[in-house]
């Protein structure tokens, strides 16, 4: 049996996206934060971690990326899982005046909220809010979470689909102690710092256009050290272990004051 690590309460999107990355039987551990996810997997607890790392809607999700700075583990694995988000509770849509969720939902339901001219309360989880709102058994009081988390909770479904775009995706990694091999479909991910001088992102750029590697993110942290300094974290195509792609990867090296390989992986299509 493969374990997995996932952040959240039973019913998670993050569960239900790693039940769907793995085609074979899996047993789901739920930690409290990412890190926590992280470490299980560094301590060897779990085989396997899953990060939800941006959503098309909201964005990045900054605390995994600043996580991924600092993890010894390896992306081996990416899964675009589809986001349905309902108002989960017992009242009706015209007595509630509050309602909870994680912050990336609340966010990915702004419309819907401002609407119904609603109050927001942050929970850690979509599928911990649920628990928490069963637990108040208040009519005024709802939550935004998956239908699976309000199977699991027997929480009654108000409304379906009220995110600002139903097209709602969450790109997650899968994080493990071990390395891909080549598939001829990868993708690849690495962090990297800069001298804070004219011309230093270009001539890495430079670098993906000279030979032909098509770059499908790049994003910009703080470093958290120094302030108004970055930390560019960049997904490009291509397997680590290519010889094209090791060149150009040792050539980006001499023009970064840090680099970090994340991890060379399949690259996922959206289901």
């Amino acid at each position: 049996m493969t374990d997995v690590s996932f952040q959240g309460e039973r019913g998670a999107y993050s569960e239900a996206a790693a039940r769907s990355f793995f085609d074979k039987e899996i047993k789901t551990i739920p930690k409290t934060t990412f890190a926590e996810i992280l470490e299980s997997t560094s301590n060897d607890e779990t085989q396997y971690s899953i990060l939800p790392v941006e959503n098309s809607i909201e964005g990045s999700v900054g605390e995994s990326y600043d996580l991924l700075y600092s993890t010894s583990l390896h992306a081996t694995g990416e899964i675009y899982h589809r986001i349905e988000h309902c108002l989960i509770g017992i009242g009706n849509i015209d007595e509630i005046d509050t309602v909870y969720s994680h912050p990336q939902a609340l966010g990915q339901c702004r419309k819907f909220i401002e609407e119904h001219n609603l109050k927001t309360i942050p929970a850690y989880d979509t599928a911990g809010s649920v628990k928490m709102v069963k637990e108040q058994n208040k009519s005024n009081c709802a939550c935004i979470a998956s239908k699976d988390a309000a199977k699991i909770y027997n929480m009654p479904i108000i409304l379906e689909d009220i995110a600002n775009n139903l097209n709602n995706y969450t790109r997650f990694l899968i994080l493990s102690k071990e390395s891909n091999p080549e598939t001829g479909n990868d993708k690849t991910s690495i962090i990297f710092s800069i001298k804070h001088e004219p011309g230093s992102l270009f001539r890495i750029i430079e670098k993906f256009h000279k030979n032909n590697v098509n770059l499908t993110k790049i994003e910009s942290r703080p470093t958290k050290t120094n302030t108004w300094e970055y930390n560019f974290y960049v997904d490009f195509e291509g397997h680590q272990s290519n010889l094209k792609i090791l060149e150009m990867i040792e050539k980006i090296k001499q023009e970064t004051l840090f680099m970090k390989i994340l991890g060379s992986y399949p690259s996922a299509k959206l289901s």
